[in-house]
């Protein structure tokens, strides 16, 4: 296990089936979710992880490397166990959805069809971004490299997101431009 990894897999000590009640919850109580579905299969890659001995992790390995590549061929959701997720994280609609093995998504985030999160270039491999707390992803958006989005920002449908966006603002266009909002809004 690589540090990074092992270090966020479970950072608050909450089980993985705590996880999986809170994503249920968090998705409206909706086992036909695809995107909870895709969670669930991440989630179950993260707690694979724990299994010391690696004859028995074998079988969850392949187990989970199937489910992976079902969620990601049939919903259209490329969401790697090595992302840092973080809890009742939603996304709405599958298809389109690709999000670097070396993200980190903060808790409460949102995302919609056709995001994309990564890296920028081959040679920047673990330069991907970095989402805050109750950060709102627009259909379309596509947010590359090593950039901090803050909490509770908010990224436009389309929008391609190469710098930071501080907490509470609004990323629109292409590039995109960052509109700082008034903080009394952007806090609630």
């Amino acid at each position: 296990m690589d540090e990074h990894h092992d270090s966020y897999r479970n950072p608050e000590g909450i089980s993985f089936w705590q996880l999986v009640a809170e994503d249920y919850r968090a998705h409206g109580r909706d086992l036909t979710s695809l995107g909870l579905r895709a969670i669930v299969v991440h989630r179950f890659g993260n707690w694979r992880m724990g299994i010391r001995s690696k004859v028995l992790r074998a079988p969850a390995s392949i187990v989970y490397r199937f489910l992976f590549r079902w969620v990601r061929n049939h919903y259209g959701i490329e969401l790697e166990y090595s992302t840092a997720l973080g809890r009742r994280v939603i996304i709405d609609h599958q298809s389109g959805i690709v999000i670097s093995g070396h993200a980190r998504i903060g808790d409460e985030c949102r995302l919609r069809q056709n995001v994309t999160i990564g890296i920028r270039t081959l040679d920047d491999g673990d330069g991907a971004p970095t989402l805050g707390t109750g950060v709102d992803v627009g259909a379309g958006a596509v947010l590359l490299g090593r950039i901090t989005i803050g909490d509770r920002a908010q990224i436009g449908a389309n929008a391609v997101v190469l710098c930071d966006v501080p907490a509470g603002a609004l990323a629109v266009g292409v590039p995109a431009r960052i509109i700082i909002r008034d903080p009394d809004r952007a806090a609630g």
